[in-house]
């Protein structure tokens, strides 16, 4: 139990209310505390109202509806209906007028969803080999190729599953998360209170909450005794705003404190939420990163197989007068093989795994390939309510001032005591939470009578009765105006100065004010005045940051991430919290968005602000959205953090929007990452995990290109110059064993970088075509050796079926022995392109190196057992296997030299040649100013990435039940003025759907 006060000097006398200390007439001081406005005064509507039917337009016209103050009846007359209610019946008729109050989501059919996997170029040119194999090839007196159509239409269906199964259950895993709030409502329905589903709300419906509901609907307040909403969700206001009857709650706020009664205005996406939220993706015109990615590699892969297939058909038709079938027979091998037909889901599984991954540090992917761009990410833009600060209103003890014999430590207990310890507003819950053991603010006293917060008064009061010394004493809290006024035992010159000092001090730093003062009691009467209020302190009220923030900030630069602070909050408040969390403190307010930078100012243009600047203070959504538009525009990938449905539109415009635990249903239907536990500590492992995942995607690219070249140029020599007739089923079982094993590098061991990740795909392309050639001599020189001379045969005691000088070109077994060597090099060409030194320092994961013995024993096998005629095959020796297995080991130890010579050439010149290109544009900006000029992607561009589309934007039509957009407002005046358009609205509404008159 905590030592009860000792007893106190007294301040100076009681100053007489007819006197004043100075002769001369005391000035009015006005204490300004931090954020305070005066709420509008209500108004009537001046049309006639019994005609509303005929004069819902009217309300556009200001000069006879103020917008801004509409009082309750008005909203009856509007919305055709009393306090007492809906029917049932006409409830019902309302919601087929105005639909369910929910956010809807859009639902997919599976099996177009599956289809839709098959709808890409890769898959196109996939599709038309098949095409060729059942009916082109059917001629010449053979019948159609069966078994290469029903290879390649196995491959379609097995990527395509394996795609469809991976992002439904991710598609499924976000619809049970959005699905998972079935919030409840209580309203009067045919007189009587009843609870029903918030989805059931229509307007015109009285409903009641308490505190801790949520509230579920716009609606106005017709009761209300000590109301207190939390719009922080919303607005982004710190602080719970006291509402009185007539005031508008909105859909989504959390009552604090008190109860309430009111009358729905609007729902579902009516609402401020709902409207908020209806502006989501409507600016989302461009292309997903990744989708373009995908659209540049296919089309890398295309090009270089149409250069070939257009070469063979002339020289194979042309030139060495090939029949029909023959020739169709060459050009499969290059459509089936050239085609990395597995790349798009490969890079889907192993972003969907990576989901999985990143789920065990409690972060929900609900856009998969948000991951591949938070590997870029090079600015994270985060909201500071709720985000870097815990939305819970805490004292500063380091801040506390005192005024009279009073410790620091007595003032936050005397305002402990001036407290409500059980059904709290966030004020009184960050006093008593200041003691550390909040049984202390009842310990050692009798409560005698509490006057608790109301919005008149602006304090509240205790009079208790001291155990240890029997005395009655009172003590009082509230803002600071209030509470100077009251006080007469201290109130001098001298401490209202230092007062007025201090708040301003306060204000200045974004702190917000509460003053406490104390008076004693003669007599046991509890009601008596007592000797009046002498002030004691003066505490800080202050939004504290997280306890991870900090060093969440330093680990995001560390991974060279730059973090701006947004945020709808005063700019004292933000530079407060940017000193606090290490962040800096160069703020700038929200009008230098519009008005740029201000005159004799150091920076050219408002792009050089925002890049220097650390933050953003009193913004609207519009500006969060327009801040990282611009961050987009100067080449960054911008990711945003939020909670409210006030981020929400910056939270869709991101490249990767990142909803923190406790986020609204906008925000996270806005965001690609949905984090559920407290803190930014999970975006630093997000950030770590989506590098391993980038370079997982990067190996992969690299490899696929690769093989691409090596297929196609490889087997168009070969038939070039030796008329080599490869079977295209072949090709298809090569296929099938690589993609079985690169899935596995979805879970593979790979080392993150220290630095943004981005794809620079001439690197990719510069290191494909490099593996490429070199894996093609590979295959060339075995195939010259054998058919030139008989070293083998010589060496090694093995032959074929031909005899040596006069081998067949189309040697059976001569096509198993090609077969084997391009299966086991070509697969083993992922250990050179997954790391970043010698192969064998980086060692791959156990699933990726089970998953290469188990293909090349199957290969193996089937080189030494096969005897398929259908496919032109025949088994080979022993002999020949082990000698293309030593010839392979040989040919892949120099793959890292070329790896390194490249670095140390073409790639040092690449990046020096992008590097120069970089430092140019900045200097162009510097000098010109402005948002530099981007080139708009033609339209053949943006035809050909969309066409991608289902690869990479699968979960957003799975997540966004909502959109989002621009310019909502969170002044007090501008949301009353937007309840009245609602209100209109409705009215609108109902005016076309007149209600049923009854006999």
């Amino acid at each position: 139990m905590s030592q009860p006060i000792v007893e106190k000097e007294a301040g100076p006398p009681k100053i007489p209310d007819d006197q004043s200390p100075d002769d001369g007439e005391k000035r009015k001081r006005e204490y300004k505390d931090f954020g305070h406005d005066d709420a509008p005064k209500a108004t009537s509507a001046l049309v006639d109202m019994s005609r509303i039917e005929l004069k819902a337009d009217d309300l556009y016209d200001k000069e006879k509806v103020d917008l801004e103050t509409i009082v309750i009846d008005d909203v009856f007359a509007l919305l055709q209906c009393n306090d007492q209610g809906l029917s049932t019946q006409e409830a019902q008729r309302r919601l087929e007028i105005f639909g369910p109050n929910k956010l809807e989501q859009e639902e997919q059919n599976p099996f177009l969803q599956f289809l839709s996997f098959m709808w890409n170029p890769l898959s196109w040119v996939m599709e038309a080999a098949a095409l060729v194999a059942i009916a082109l090839s059917n001629g010449e007196h053979r019948a159609p190729d069966w078994q290469d159509f029903a290879g390649i239409t196995t491959l379609l269906l097995v990527n395509s599953s394996i795609g469809f199964y991976e992002e439904r259950g991710a598609g499924n895993a976000v619809k049970a998360l959005m699905d998972s709030l079935a919030p409840k409502a209580k309203v009067k329905r045919d007189g009587s209170w009843v609870e029903i589903e918030s989805a059931m709300l229509v307007p015109g419906d009285m409903i009641a909450f308490k505190i801790g509901d949520i509230v579920p609907a716009d609606c106005r307040l017709t009761e209300s005794i000590n109301v207190s909403i939390d719009q922080a969700a919303l607005t982004g206001e710190s602080l719970p705003v006291s509402k009185k009857e007539g005031d508008q709650c909105f859909s989504g706020s959390t009552c604090k404190q008190g109860e309430a009664e009111g009358v729905v205005i609007s729902t579902g996406v009516n609402t401020f939420f709902g409207r908020a939220a209806s502006l989501v993706g409507q600016d989302d015109d461009t292309t997903g990163h990744l989708q373009k990615i995908l659209a540049q590699i296919g089309s890398f892969c295309l090009v270089a197989i149409g250069i070939f297939v257009v070469a063979e058909i002339f020289v194979l038709y042309a030139g060495f007068r090939w029949s029909y079938r023959s020739g169709l027979d060459n050009i499969l091998v290059l459509l089936i093989g050239g085609i990395p037909i597995a790349m798009p889901t490969v890079l889907s599984v192993t972003l969907a795994v990576g989901a999985q991954q990143l789920a065990n540090y409690k972060a929900i992917v609900t856009r998969i390939t948000a991951i591949e761009e938070l590997a870029g990410v090079t600015i994270l833009c985060s909201d500071k309510t709720g985000t870097l600060t815990t939305n819970k209103l805490t004292i500063d003890r380091s801040t506390i001032k005192t005024y009279a014999a009073f410790s620091a430590d007595d003032v936050i207990l005397l305002a402990a005591y001036a407290s409500r310890t059980e059904n709290q507003d966030a004020i009184d819950a960050s006093v008593v939470g200041a003691l550390g053991d909040t049984a202390r603010a009842r310990a050692g006293i009798k409560l005698q009578d509490f006057k608790p917060f109301n919005p008149v008064d602006k304090r509240t009061e205790i009079t208790y009765r001291e155990e240890s010394s029997g005395r009655l004493k009172r003590v009082t809290k509230g803002m600071t105006g209030i509470i100077i006024e009251l006080c007469t035992r201290n109130k001098t010159d001298e401490i209202e100065n230092r007062l007025e000092a201090d708040v301003e001090e306060f204000a200045s730093r974004g702190l917000r004010a509460l003053a406490v003062a104390y008076e004693e009691l003669e007599g046991e009467d509890a009601d008596a005045e007592g000797n009046g209020f002498e002030l004691v302190g003066l505490l800080a009220i202050f939004d504290p940051p997280r306890e991870d923030t900090k060093q969440t900030i330093e680990d995001a630069l560390a991974f060279g991430v730059k973090v701006k602070m947004v945020t709808g909050d005063q700019l004292a408040i933000a530079k407060e919290t940017g000193r606090r969390l290490g962040l800096g403190d160069h703020m700038y307010p929200a009008k230098v968005l519009k008005d740029g930078p201000p005159p004799g100012s150091q920076f050219n243009s408002l792009d050089e602000m925002i890049m220097d600047a650390d933050g953003f203070a009193g913004v609207f959504p519009e500006h969060k959205f327009e801040i990282v538009k611009r961050l987009q525009s100067l080449g960054h990938l911008c990711a945003m953090t939020g909670d409210g449905a006030n981020d929400a539109p910056a939270l869709s415009r991101a490249n990767v929007g990142i909803a923190v635990e406790g986020a609204t249903d906008a925000a996270r239907g806005a965001a690609d990452i949905v984090l559920t536990e407290p803190g930014l500590s999970t975006i630093v492992h997000a950030i770590r995990g989506s590098r391993i995942i980038f370079q997982r995607m990067r190996n992969y690219s690299i490899y696929a290109c690769a093989v691409t070249i090596r297929i196609v140029v490889c087997f168009a020599i070969l038939v070039f110059s030796y008329k080599f007739q490869f079977p295209p089923f072949m090709v298809l079982i090569i296929a099938l064993l690589n993609d079985g094993t690169i899935m596995t590098l979805s879970v593979d061991r790979v080392l993150p970088s220290s630095t943004p990740d981005s794809w620079d795909l001439a690197e990719i392309f510069a290191y494909a075509v490099a593996y490429g050639i070199y894996l093609t001599l590979s295959t060339v020189v075995l195939v010259i050796v054998i058919l030139e001379s008989d070293f083998f045969q010589r060496k090694f005691n093995v032959s074929l079926n031909s005899p040596p000088g006069q081998i067949d070109h189309n040697d059976k077994q001569l096509h198993t022995i090609v077969y084997l060597q391009v299966a086991i090099i070509s697969q083993a060409l992922i250990f050179v392109t997954r790391s970043h030194g010698f192969f064998f320092m980086e060692r791959p994961s156990y699933a990726l190196m089970g998953a290469f013995c188990v293909a090349q024993l199957v290969s193996s096998i089937i080189a030494g057992f096969a005897n398929w005629g259908f496919t032109s095959i025949q088994k080979i020796s022993g002999g020949w296997i082990g000698i293309v297995w030593v010839w392979n080991i040989i040919w892949f130890i120099p793959l890292d030299g070329i790896k390194f010579g490249m670095k140390a050439t073409v790639i040092k010149y690449l990046r020096n040649r992008h590097n120069m290109a970089t430092a140019a544009a900045t200097r162009a900006l510097a000098e010109g100013g402005g948002v530099p000029m981007i080139r708009a992607p033609s339209r053949v561009a943006s035809i050909h990435e969309s066409l991608y589309s289902n690869r990479t934007s699968f979960i957003r039509r799975a997540a966004r039940k909502v959109g989002f957009g621009q310019k909502v407002r969170v002044k007090a005046e501008e949301l009353q003025r937007f309840g009245s358009i609602q209100a209109r609205h409705t009215g609108q509404t109902l005016a076309r759907h007149p209600s049923r008159t009854t006999p």
